[in-house]
């Protein structure tokens, strides 16, 4: 990309942060006994009242009391939904001030500045470039003002959630401008002032709205330049579907955000009063998130006393519980197979930078924008950076994914969740739900579910299923009517329709429905949905079959697939609860204890017959074979064996493992039977063996001494669980790029987080397991960093206080605060 530097005089400045006069929270991080003997001695032990007030004698704006119990989680009361937002915002500050600092840094587009220009940022999840990338895209959605005009439209949020923000964010600067930062991480970092505005975190929750999207395309856009001889553009992967191979359409999936290797996803399972032994709902809930950075969750409860009252957890930077339960009905998330998106193919008449058009020739609008980078020196300068938009949205040069700028044609996308800014409302709306029709009725009031599914369960005891997310309005007799040659390949391998940008304005325009929230998205008669009264789940594949019983059908095409295989993942979580049903009704118990049964639904199936011990048998490898033939065929922290079934299934080939193929007649069933005569299959045993002996892997040392806890400062704790999708381990875990323990097989820092087992039980109570599983705080110091950690290495639970007798018995400290 062309850049032009122009020298400005300013330095860098740290500003060191103002100390507190009281601060219960460094003697909490540096261990001292009376910090220790507070969170044992019982409750509200340590009382800290804050009732500092400006000059004026004006009464203070907000009032909340946050009453922290065991694990450091928050309990946020408040007469008003903008008090609840300031006890919820310090709170955050609380556990998690540097990722949330970090959060509002990249949304202010000032990465560059504080961190340098070719700094890598990765959300871990889909946005990942340079610095100077990020920073050069989100500058452009502040010089277009871009949240500050959805502010203003009725794409925007409502008065109670801009109550919520404002008081989150004023929450977060009283923290700032009372506590020293002690976290490592971000200690004496000079962005880490108490002068957050409203605006930065709008524009913070903005960027999370496209992270499917987008946020996708980060390096795509920012780097989007005309073509020359030296970079035409040209596609990498073959313009016939056809000719695709597995592997070539992997990679087409890894461009778009859906890396098949690293996928993004969780599990949720719904029981309804015919199957469960209370007759009421119950809910398993289990997101597969980071276990640092942006999407790391935080646990909180949130009480405006008479009115509203939900717990659950957060995502960095959200005021509103994202998943979560209040007295009648819990809910969890799993991430959606739609498209937020659509690719749009304009025909170059020059080919650089004008293009037909419905209206004729048009050029592309080439945008400057300037962004303030920091030198080795510790100077700070300007770069001009270019990107190109049409009216539709940014345009990608992206050859990996068929949308290279090419001198024929260039490619533009128009998001679905960059029209929005209704995220909050939505969660905000659905914490006051008194019924799974009333949660659904709420999310699409909000219209702001911006990319995951949702299952739940009532007290009546009914669930539901629903894909409500925000979805362009593409038909599939649009799309027949609007994809070109190219986009017609990338409907076929990737299920996403590239449509006639020449048409964008007119008949390939997004359509409406009068159900819908706003224009250009699917209503909800338009939407998948099931409700049920014995039992529904989704573990990341779609909408297709939210129970055996069931098959959702007839749906666009950009929602995704019907009459598709399952992942083996998705045919574990609904084994634990077929095999279940089988001896009797799901009690509380029951279902919680699928979380940590950690069975491997390949291993199961492959093991039918004797054919996987015959596949390791004709290796030779008489000591794994043996090995593998005592494993309990489980991911537990103790068994043995596990590694190795592992590395085979990693190793396994795209053809030829199954004698009885995918069946839609029985997609929980088929594939099946191993086909242990392919010689591909048992050299994926044999190259399994040998890699494991390469890396010196013990073949016979448990799965609790490869696999531990890496996140940041992690002890190194022996965990269960493993591979999801293709292993077919709903307690899903990876690894990716470890910070700690990084000399073990397997540190994880990715899958299992926010863990709920939520039981509605008779007399309006509520039963309220839950596990966060890399701790509440993010300083590896405090005490409250690995103690849920520990639980989850030891397949042990936290009792959520929920009530307001429970919450008092747990109650280690109280803060009463006003601002």
């Amino acid at each position: 990309m062309r850049r032009v530097l122009s020298t400005c005089l300013a330095a860098v400045v740290l500003l060191p942060v103002v100390p507190a006069s009281t601060d219960a929270r460094a003697a909490a991080l540096s261990g001292s006994p009376s910090a220790s003997a507070s969170v044992e001695s019982g409750p509200a032990v340590a009382t800290v009242s804050h009732l500092e007030r400006s000059a004026s004698a004006d009464r203070p704006r907000y009032r909340a009391t946050v009453r922290w119990t065991r694990h450091g989680i928050p309990h946020v009361t408040a007469r008003s939904f903008g008090s609840l937002g300031f006890g919820s915002g310090y709170a955050a500050a609380e556990s998690s001030v540097c990722t949330l600092a970090d959060t509002l840094v990249t949304g202010r587009g000032e990465r560059s500045r504080w961190f340098g220009p070719r700094g890598r940022y990765d959300d871990q999840v889909s946005m990942n470039g340079t610095n100077l990338q990020i920073d050069t895209l989100v500058t452009d959605l502040r010089d277009r003002r871009v949240v500050e005009r959805l502010l203003r439209s009725k794409a925007g949020p409502e008065p109670r959630t801009r109550a919520l923000v404002a008081g989150y964010v004023a929450g977060l600067n009283r923290w700032l401008r009372t506590h020293r930062v002690t976290d490592p991480a971000c200690r004496g970092a000079g962005y880490l002032r108490p002068d957050v505005t409203r605006l930065d975190l709008y524009y913070g929750v903005y960027l999370a709205n496209l992270l499917a999207s987008t946020g996708v395309f980060v390096k795509e856009i920012a780097d989007a330049d005309p073509p020359t001889l030296a970079d035409p553009g040209l596609p990498e992967l073959p313009l016939n579907a056809a000719d695709f191979t597995a592997a070539q359409r992997d990679r087409l999936l890894a461009a778009l955000g859906r890396d098949p290797d690293s996928p993004f996803g969780s599990n949720a399972t719904a029981i309804g009063g015919d199957s469960s032994s209370t007759g009421r709902g119950m809910l398993l809930g289990n997101p597969h998130f980071p276990w640092r950075g942006r999407y790391r969750f935080t646990q909180q409860h949130l009480t405006i006393p008479g009115r509203y009252d939900v717990a659950g957890a957060s995502l960095i930077g959200s005021p509103a519980v994202n998943i979560g339960w209040n007295r009648d009905v819990a809910w969890s998330h799993t991430v959606s197979t739609a498209y937020r998106f659509t690719p749009y193919e304009y025909r170059l008449v020059d080919g650089a930078t004008r293009y037909l058009s419905g209206t004729g020739v048009r050029e592309l609008e080439r945008r400057v924008v300037k962004v303030k980078v920091r030198g080795g020196d510790g100077r700070v300068r300007t770069v001009r950076e270019d990107l190109w938009r049409t009216p539709q949205g940014y345009v990608v040069d992206s050859p990996a994914t068929l949308m290279g700028w090419t001198a024929a044609s260039v490619w533009a996308i128009r998001d679905a969740n960059a029209e929005h800014l209704r995220t909050i409302d939505t969660f905000l709306d659905m914490g006051a739900a008194t019924s799974v029709r009333d949660l659904l009725r709420r999310q699409d009031a909000g219209g702001g579910m911006p990319w995951v599914n949702t299952t739940a369960a009532d007290r009546s005891g009914q669930v539901v299923y629903a894909d409500h997310s925000v979805v362009p309005h593409v038909t599939n007799a649009k799309k027949e009517r609007c994809l070109t040659v190219v986009g017609r390949v990338l409907d076929q391998v990737a299920g996403l329709p590239g449509l006639d940008g020449t048409t964008a304005g007119g008949r390939c325009a997004w359509g409406t429905d009068k159900d819908a929230q706003r224009p250009g998205i699917l209503g909800p008669r338009r939407l998948p949905e099931a409700f049920r009264r014995d039992w529904g789940m989704n573990a990341n594949d779609s909408y297709w079959l939210p129970n055996p019983k069931q098959r959702l059908e007839g749906f666009p095409t950009i929602m995704g697939c019907e009459r598709c295989e399952r992942t083996m993942r998705t045919r574990m979580v609904s084994q634990y609860v077929i095999d279940r049903l089988r001896r009797g009704k799901e009690t509380p118990t029951s279902l919680a204890s699928h979380q940590y049964a950690n069975r491997l639904r390949a291993a199961e199936v492959m093991r039918v017959g004797g054919d996987l011990d015959r596949a390791c048998a004709a290796t030779g490898e008489q000591r794994a074979c043996a090995v593998l033939r005592r494993w309990d065929g489980r991911s537990d922290a103790t068994s043995v064996g596990t590694q190795l079934f592992e590395a085979f299934v990693a190793r396994l080939p795209d053809q030829g493992v199954w004698e009885v193929p995918f069946d839609a007649r029985q997609p929980l069933t088929t594939p099946r039977d191993l086909n242990e005569a392919n010689p591909a299959v048992v050299q994926a045993m044999r190259d399994a063996v040998a890699d494991l002996r390469r890396r010196g892997v013990r073949l016979d040392a448990s799965w609790g001494r490869l696999q531990v806890a890496g996140d940041r400062g992690a002890p190194p704790l022996a965990l269960g669980g493993g591979t999801g999708d293709a292993v077919g381990n709903a307690n899903a875990l990876a690894s990716r790029r470890p910070g700690a323990n990084r000399d073990r097989y397997r540190p994880i820092t990715y899958g299992s987080s926010h863990i709920q087992a939520i039981a509605f039980l008779d007399g309006g109570r509520v039963s309220a397991r839950t596990v966060l599983t890399y701790g509440q705080d993010e300083d590896p110091r405090s005490r409250y960093a690995a103690d849920q950690t520990r639980l989850f290495s030891r397949e042990r639970w936290v009792r959520f206080p929920f009530s307001a007798d429970a919450v008092r018995r747990q109650t280690v400290r109280t803060e009463r605060l006003t601002g």
